[in-house]
C-alpha cells in the first residue's frame, strides 16, 4: 500500500516535469493549485485506498439556474455522458458545480508522464463544461451541443 511519503515524492516528479512550484502536499496530502487564473484543481491522496481524488470547481450556479442545467448534468452522471470518466456534484450549499476524478495511485506513480496527460484532458473537458453550463445559464441553443474538446489547448508546460 503506498504511502505519503510515496504520494509527495510522485508529486516531486510532477513539480519537475511540470515547473509547478504549487504541487506541494499540506500534511493531509492535499494539493490545491490555481491553472490559467481559471480552475483550482486540488488533489487529494487516499492512503488507505491508493487513490487520488481530483476535484475542480466548474461553475457556480444561481438559484433560479433552469432546470435544463441540472438536466444535462445529471445526464452526465447517470450516463456518464461526456465525463472522461469522472462525475459531476453539486455543492448544495453554494450550488457549486465540481467536477470529481479518481486516479489509482500505483497507475498514476507508474507514468506520471501519462497523469499529466489526463489532467490536461480533464481540464479541457471543465473548460468545454463551464462553457456549455453558460450557455445553458444564458438560454442558448448551444447548450445541448455536444462538447468538443480542444486538443490544442495546453495548461501544463515545463
Amino acid at each position: 500500500m503506498p504511502t505519503l511519503e510515496e504520494y509527495k515524492s510522485f508529486l516531486s516528479v510532477l513539480r519537475k516535469q511540470t515547473g509547478l512550484d504549487a504541487l506541494t502536499p499540506d500534511d493531509s496530502g492535499l494539493v490545491s493549485f490555481r491553472v490559467e487564473d481559471t480552475y483550482i484543481v486540488n488533489l487529494q491522496f487516499v492512503e488507505p485506498s491508493s487513490k487520488i481524488l481530483c476535484f475542480i470547481e466548474v461553475a457556480e450556479l444561481p438559484l433560479d439556474a433552469s432546470k435544463d442545467v441540472y438536466r444535462d448534468l445529471l445526464a452526465s452522471a447517470l450516463f456518464g455522458k461526456e465525463t472522461a470518466g469522472g462525475f459531476f456534484a453539486l455543492e448544495p450549499e453554494s450550488e457549486t458545480v465540481v467536477y470529481n476524478y479518481i486516479f489509482d495511485f500505483d497507475k498514476a506513480a507508474a507514468s506520471p508522464e501519462q497523469f499529466i496527460e489526463t489532467l490536461e484532458k480533464i481540464l479541457q473537458l471543465v473548460e468545454v463544461w463551464t462553457e456549455r453550463i453558460q450557455n445553458h445559464l444564458a438560454g442558448s441553443d448551444d447548450a445541448d451541443a455536444a462538447p468538443s474538446l480542444q486538443q490544442n489547448q495546453i495548461f501544463f508546460q515545463p
